[in-house]
């Protein structure tokens, strides 16, 4: 069997060779946060807590760009593969039906989706905005980064989670920008240095910023409808699902999680 058919039928996708890796950079993410291995040796200071930093940005991609104990159905390689969670395959007919009838604001998704949710937290000075620009300024151009993550099952039941309580909408605490909430009850978030992510990265292609990440084992059920409310108007300029990075699995790439 050809090396590249059976990392696909191992949910690996494609990979790039020793020669191909891109080193030199810092570790990379998204990755397998069941797996600790990692031997990049590349260190940066973690980032502060979330909430001694401001949100500058919140935004999500089509599946589960890592891989975890509640999100490991694979999806196919690409831009649009990545990850689903457990559950998708065992939603009533009920809950995969559509409310909007495929025209809700949000493009790109369906019930019985999974989405993978990014906080996006900046040392800088600066208000939440669209992309992740704006978690730097003019006089902030090297900014501590942290990433909340959880990943959610779209699904048609009002009495699941209501996304638009982890929104913004001008929350301030503390004196810094925060969201409304972060998920809770997915099991105590995985931390680990990591990167930004995103389709146009690969192994042979790395991210050079750093990243400290805090990513959650399990997957939480959210009201659809209630996501296309979020993207009819947020300050993110939101309302499209992104594409996602391809799993890494070079432990050259990847810092060790302790």
């Amino acid at each position: 069997m050809a090396a590249c058919s059976l990392a696909l039928l191992l949910g690996l996708g494609a990979q790039a060779s020793a020669a191909e890796l891109c080193t030199g950079y810092g570790p990379q993410t998204p990755r397998d946060i069941s797996s600790p291995a990692g031997t990049n040796a590349r260190l940066f200071s973690p980032a502060p807590p979330a909430d001694k930093l401001n949100l500058c940005n919140i935004h999500f991609h089509k599946n589960a760009e890592h891989k975890g104990p509640g999100f490991s159905v694979f999806a196919g390689p690409g831009e649009q593969g990545g990850y689903k969670c457990g559950e998708s395959a065992s939603l009533t007919p009920a809950e995969l039906q559509d409310p909007a009838g495929g025209t809700g604001a949000c493009k790109g998704i369906k019930p019985g989706d999974t989405i993978e949710v990014h906080w996006v937290y900046s040392s800088c000075d600066v208000k939440p905005g669209a992309g992740l620009g704006a978690c730097s300024s003019a006089q902030c151009g090297n900014p501590q980064l942290r990433v909340e993550t959880q990943v959610f099952l779209l699904v048609n039941d009002p009495k699941a989670l209501d996304f638009k309580s982890f929104g913004y909408e001008g929350n301030m605490v503390g004196g810094v920008h925060q969201p409304k909430a972060l998920p809770t009850g997915t099991g105590s978030a995985v931390s680990f240095a990591g990167s930004t992510t995103g389709p146009k990265y690969t192994e042979a292609k790395c991210s050079a910023l750093q990243v400290t990440w805090n990513v959650r084992p399990q997957c939480a059920r959210v009201n659809i409808a209630t996501v296309h409310d979020w993207c009819k108007g947020n300050v993110f300029q939101e309302a499209s699902a992104h594409g996602v990075r391809q799993l890494v699995t070079a432990k050259e790439l990847l810092a060790p999680i302790k």
